[in-house]
């Protein structure tokens, strides 16, 4: 990709705040021209690019016996094609060019690659997908699966927001921790003697090797030993001592460990070789800080890979854990309030399987039951086998579903979180997951404090069953 397309594509909002370094995600990415009437996609066929719109207009809509209805109007800066990705579904919706169009196009891979080593493009394009998602699951059937994958890409963005802040704010200190240690190395070679050296090494080695092990203290107490520290330093000559006191902290130096270092350094130079130390171990725990950042950021987007079983086909084999353990993922920001306990039979085997369809199983059971204990309470998952079944149960302690409701609960459309808050379609595309499309059930049972879903699904599918069906 050239220069002058890069710049471009950096005054769309959505890559406007990449780094000259983040820009190599879109290196995959290329452009196409779409002439005025023609169709960029329609509804049902497969979609394997996510655009970017950067010149003209497309109109957007969808088929509800046999009408079109429009569903909005793309204009440049805007983009399309992330839900179709995410769900490795076919597209929603058919995409016309009303003027002649001009547009930035990225595969699949490029697409999880720029999700990956972008996170302020990721997080908005889950924010957007959030409230495009909201916006449709009124118009059909599928609006389940759709308010599932919305309540999902909202977590996603609320749970990339905590790493990708703290990495962008790591990485902005890392370039004053850089030349701080830059202007202390400078100043010591002129001033220190190689014997001098090695102790400030050792000491900088010692105290980096401890932060790994080092439990943080409380703010109280953490206040009060940087005062101790920075009041030390001072005394012994070291000027600004309140400045290099929080690294030293963090590392859990002390007093006698400060002493035996100053005994080993010139006078003169104690300034310098503090601020060299300091530097030290805070552009360790910055990278420390970064990579941890980074690391998160990889695991929720392999987790909402995962979750959709990108790149794999619909029936496999499936561990029915690693199906929950994703869907726990990417409900995170529901349950950090929730008491969660695991209960898992390790040594139940693997099943054929949907897997994307079983995780929106687990999604929907899940969400429920975070919903009956209003974010706080306790929820169980147990697995277990049962009579040539590998059973999954989910247990809450909210005030239980009351009898007259108990018989309704399957029924289409019938909801009792309050007009606007749910669609009434959550248990019944579930229970059509399990019985139709796996030969299994769900049954429960529910009391106040003690409700209980349990998911059937039969190791060996028979002959001819719903769950052999493709």
């Amino acid at each position: 990709m050239d220069a002058s397309t890069l710049q471009e594509l950096q005054k769309v909002p959505l890559f406007s705040t990449l780094s000259g370094g983040q820009s190599s995600c879109l290196a995959l990415g290329e452009i196409v021209h779409l002439d005025a009437g023609k169709v960029l996609a329609s509804e049902g066929d497969p979609i394997d690019f996510f655009y970017v719109l950067l010149e003209g207009e497309m109109r957007v809509s969808r088929n509800y016996e046999n009408q079109a209805v429009l569903m909005g109007v793309t204009k440049p800066g805007m983009f399309l094609g992330e839900i179709s990705l995410l769900l490795d579904s076919p597209n929603l919706a058919t995409v016309r060019a009303l003027k002649p169009c001009r547009l930035f196009r990225l595969g699949k891979d490029g697409f999880w690659q720029m999700l990956s080593g972008c996170p302020s493009v990721a997080s908005q394009i889950f924010r957007t997908m959030a409230t495009r998602v909201r916006n449709m699951e009124g118009y059909s059937q599928q609006r389940e699966k759709l308010a599932s994958l919305g309540t999902m890409a909202a977590g996603l963005a609320h749970e990339l927001n905590n790493p990708a802040t703290a990495a962008r704010r790591a990485s902005a200190h890392l370039r004053e921790v850089v030349e701080n240690l830059q202007t202390c190395a400078c100043e010591l070679h002129e001033s220190l003697k190689p014997e001098h050296w090695q102790p400030l090494i050792d000491a900088s080695q010692t105290a980096i090797a401890r932060l790994a092990t080092t439990a943080p203290l409380d703010s109280v107490a953490r206040g009060d030993r940087e005062d101790q520290v920075a009041t030390w330093l001072e005394k012994h000559g070291v000027a600004d001592g309140w400045k290099l006191a929080p690294a030293f902290v963090t590392a859990n130096m002390d007093d006698a460990e400060l002493a035996t270092l100053v005994a080993k350094l010139p006078r003169e130079a104690l300034g310098y070789a503090f601020g060299w130390l300091e530097a030290s171990l805070s552009l360790h725990s910055l990278l420390n800080e970064v990579e941890g950042s980074t690391t998160r950021i990889a695991e929720l987007v392999k987790a909402v890979k995962a979750y959709s079983y990108m790149d794999q086909t619909p029936m496999q084999e499936v561990d029915v854990h690693e199906g929950i353990e994703n869907t726990l993922t990417v409900l995170g920001h529901k349950l950090k309030n929730v008491t969660l306990t695991r209960k898992y039979d390790r040594a139940i085997p693997k099943i054929m399987a949907y897997g994307g369809e079983l995780n929106q199983v687990w999604t929907n059971l899940l969400d429920n039951a975070i919903d009956a204990v209003k974010g706080t309470g306790k929820i169980c998952i147990a697995t277990f086998l049962d009579d040539d079944q590998v059973v999954v149960e989910i247990a809450d302690n909210g005030s239980g579903i009351p009898p007259d409701v108990q018989s309704h609960i399957f029924e289409p459309f019938y909801t009792t979180k309050g007009v606007g808050s749910g669609t009434g379609l959550g248990l019944v595309i579930s229970s059509r997951i399990v019985a139709n499309r796996h030969g299994g059930e769900i049954e429960f049972e529910s009391v106040p404090g003690d409700t209980r879903f349990k998911v059937r699904l039969p190791i060996k599918r028979a002959s001819g069953s719903p769950n052999a069906a493709g």
